[in-house]
């Protein structure tokens, strides 16, 4: 049995992997979906002073106090960044860290450095810290199946900004980890460029990392549960 650690992206929640979670249980594998605080199911602890280390420390005390191991960590979208801050403190645990269409930032980066484009959604420094000054909305997002957007897009939450601003801490580059590294691309997403195609370039182009392709756009766990599960299996060996 492998235990798969799927970290979700910015604006979404655990609820973004409903679909995958039960593929993964019914192949006997173990699965936790870390709600990170101030999104989705935790929407109601929301403020401005909700940053990046927070949205780490709810993934690494979610796996140091269920006391696991040889996980297969995943990060999805901004949740790179998440996976990517805690392996300081839990990457001895990591069997394979698997990024999905997601942020592969280096020590010092924020996501706001890797997608400057966030920053016209992004409010001024100094703003005052109420409401809408420290949130960021969402962008629309391209679902596959009706139904999963009316279900889904409901349940999208603005995103505390200093989670976009707040760089991450890393001791050392990602490809000195003893661990597998996985790239997983949403080509249909992204396609004039961006810190998404910038890492599955850096990926596809190195011996240090797996790589692959799914063919939709950037909401994989929702739009290719199938496919990323049998993605996921095989990782399970």
């Amino acid at each position: 049995m492998t235990t798969f650690v799927l970290v979700h992206g910015a604006w979404g929640g655990a609820h973004s992997f409903h679909l995958v979670r039960p593929l993964l249980r019914a192949s006997g594998h173990d699965v936790l979906t870390p709600a990170l605080t101030g999104i989705g199911e935790r929407s109601h602890l929301a403020g401005p002073w909700i940053d990046l280390s927070v949205h780490v420390r709810d993934v690494v005390n979610a796996v140091l106090y269920e006391d696991l191991r040889d996980i297969v960590l995943l990060g999805f979208s901004y949740g790179g960044m998440v996976v990517t801050g805690a392996l300081d403190e839990i990457g001895d645990r990591v069997r394979e860290l698997v990024y999905l269409d997601a942020f592969v930032p280096a020590d010092g980066e924020s996501a706001l450095d890797l997608a400057p484009g966030l920053a016209g959604a992004v409010p001024a420094p100094g703003a005052p810290g109420l409401g809408a000054s420290w949130l960021v909305p969402g962008p629309e997002r391209h679902y596959d199946d009706p139904a999963e957007a009316a279900w889904s897009a409901p349940r999208r939450s603005p995103q505390p900004v200093r989670t976009l601003t707040e760089p991450v801490r890393l001791s050392r580059p990602l490809e000195q980890w003893p661990c597998g590294r996985t790239f997983v691309r949403a080509t249909r997403e992204d396609v004039a460029g961006g810190p998404f195609t910038a890492a599955a370039d850096r990926a596809r182009t190195s011996d240090a990392w797996r790589y692959a392709e799914i063919d939709t756009h950037h909401l994989v766990p929702q739009n290719r549960p199938r496919e990323l599960a049998a993605l996921l299996l095989d990782l399970a060996g």
